[in-house]
């Protein structure tokens, strides 16, 4: 029996068993109805995701080709839309994921307005936005069976075979992915990181990513000013989320441990060493220090440590903050990475400030001497100039080759004049394979773009207005909108069915029969996209 005959068969238990009283309730379409919701609440899908993720984890361990993607979402419809992309042209939402971005709930979700990436967001728009987005996914689902349903039904109506279509309501595959979700610094504290861990957790999330970054002087990885934490504070709050996970019983949660180091030059506090050798020892002797001859050099203020058998004086500016020694960025990026993962984290994430596969490797290949296993989230950030990266990062290497480059500037090579030129066109197949080569090179297991949709609305709204606004007038949209839409076969362009109309026209006719009231019927302007493309 299939597990739709078996829910059917399940339910009719039940009504019957209710008598006559339940006698107007089909079970047929309360199954349905059961089959478009599987998931009942936020925890059943962070623990549904857990295991989606631990398994291709595993499956990237075995074999490096096997990599996930995200792209960052700043609301339910985006990643829905995202998803339904996704299965129509992939065949599988399988090792594909979405991403939560703190940046975009910064600059879209605020009651404040657009904010910089700062944490000065509500940290409650966060788990607000997981459930959203879950919310969103959970109805594709429900209106994908519900077509399916209604092809069941007219396939029954005029006698041809239903076996296919009942394989595809037995073997449907959900849209419910798991999420990465930003909780930035932790917000506050660790009491108040395990707080907001909860929410999320609850909301659905099945991993939380967390930076190494001060709560609150926290900065977006692309931008200067960043200050870390030693290592003891943020294993405290890596400890907060692994305790909320636990607690809801989402017992393989997963937990990113983000390091901006690399573009960090400042600490905000000096730990205390217990022992020789241990954490706060090893983060204190990347600090700038001065060595102290004479204590009366000392002016009022002054702090001064013990750092190797010598008193110093580390360098501190005048707003408190603490200098690290430059070019140790590196180095500290793979302590973090190899302490964080020692003391209870599942994945990496190297804030960098170019997306360059032998950078990332390096530090990859030092963390992997400690953990073999260590293996990324890597931002494919829209704040790199990939075009201008890339195409210098060519003529670096042919330079070094000793290639001919008299037709080349290399600070001007983001120009449209060198778009055809060879050197262009091996910079972007570098660019289309960067991700392939840096899941083989750099232990890059998933791949995610923070703000992408930031990004295309921005311009897809453009080019509408330059037309609509324009000479095109309103074929800006019918030919550069619904007319795409139709020739790609976006579910969207039936709008009012994406919004759940033809759902609700089912359950007014499963509650009041031939009674319904139903939006659908020859009057429906959406009757029109019924074409053929």
């Amino acid at each position: 029996m299939s597990h739709y005959q078996q829910e059917i068969q399940n339910i009719r238990h039940i009504t019957q068993a209710q008598g006559s009283a339940w006698a107007a309730i089909s079970p047929e379409y309360a199954a349905r109805m059961k089959l478009q919701n599987k998931f009942r609440t936020g925890l059943d899908i962070a623990k549904y995701t857990a295991k989606i993720m631990r398994q291709d984890m595993a499956d990237y361990d075995a074999d490096s080709s096997k990599y996930t993607q995200s792209l960052g979402c700043w609301h339910g419809f985006i990643g829905q839309q995202k998803m339904l992309s996704v299965k129509k042209h992939q065949g599988t939402t399988n090792k594909s994921y979405l991403y939560l971005s703190g940046w975009m709930v910064a600059a879209m979700r605020s009651d404040f307005g657009p904010l910089p990436d700062q944490s000065m967001h509500e940290k409650t728009s966060v788990p607000a936005l997981i459930e959203e987005l879950y919310t969103f996914l959970r109805q594709a689902d429900a209106r994908e069976l519900g077509d399916l349903f209604h092809k069941l039904d007219s396939a029954k109506e005029n006698g041809r075979d239903t076996s296919h279509i009942r394989a595809q309501i037995d073997n449907f595959e959900s849209h419910i992915v798991p999420i990465i979700a930003d909780i930035d610094a932790g917000f506050g504290n660790e009491e108040a990181t395990y707080l907001l861990a909860k929410k999320m957790i609850e909301a659905g999330a099945c991993c939380i990513q967390i930076e190494n970054q001060v709560s609150d002087a926290k900065q977006c990885g692309h931008q200067d000013g960043k200050v870390t934490v030693p290592h003891e504070d943020f294993l405290a709050k890596i400890n907060a989320v692994r305790y909320a996970f636990l607690e809801l019983g989402v017992d393989d949660g997963i937990i990113v441990a983000r390091t901006d180091s690399l573009g960090a030059g400042l600490t905000q506090k000096i730990p205390v060493s217990q022992n020789e050798g241990d954490l706060a020892q090893q983060y204190n002797r990347f600090l700038e220090t001065e060595e102290v001859h004479d204590l009366n050099s000392l002016k009022d203020g002054d702090s001064i440590m013990k750092i190797d058998g010598k008193i110093v004086k580390p360098t501190r500016l005048p707003n408190g903050l603490y200098k690290f020694k430059a070019n140790t960025g590196e180095q500290r990026v793979v302590l973090d990475c190899i302490t964080s993962l020692q003391n209870g984290a599942d994945l990496l994430w190297i804030e960098t400030e170019k997306p360059h596969v032998g950078q990332i490797a390096s530090m990859v290949d030092a963390i992997r001497e400690e953990v073999p296993n260590a293996k990324l989230v890597y931002n494919n950030s829209p704040s790199f100039n990939w075009t201008l990266n890339f195409r210098q990062q060519v003529f670096d290497a042919w330079e070094e080759q000793g290639k001919a480059l008299s037709g080349y500037d290399r600070d001007a090579l983001m120009s449209s004049i060198f778009d055809d030129t060879e050197l262009a066109i091996e910079a972007d197949e570098k660019i289309k394979s960067f991700q392939a080569d840096a899941a083989k090179q750099a232990g890059i297991f998933h791949h995610l773009i923070t703000l992408p949709t930031y990004h295309t609305a921005a311009l897809s709204t453009d080019n509408l207005a330059k037309g609509y606004y324009g000479e095109d007038g309103m074929l800006a949209y019918v030919k550069g909108v619904q007319r795409q839409e139709i020739r790609q076969g976006l579910a969207c362009v039936k709008h009012q069915a994406m919004a759940g109309s033809d759902l609700g026209d089912t359950h007014k006719e499963y509650f009041s029969g031939e009674q319904a009231l139903k939006a659908s019927g020859d009057d429906n302007t959406m009757n029109q996209f019924d074409v053929v493309a």
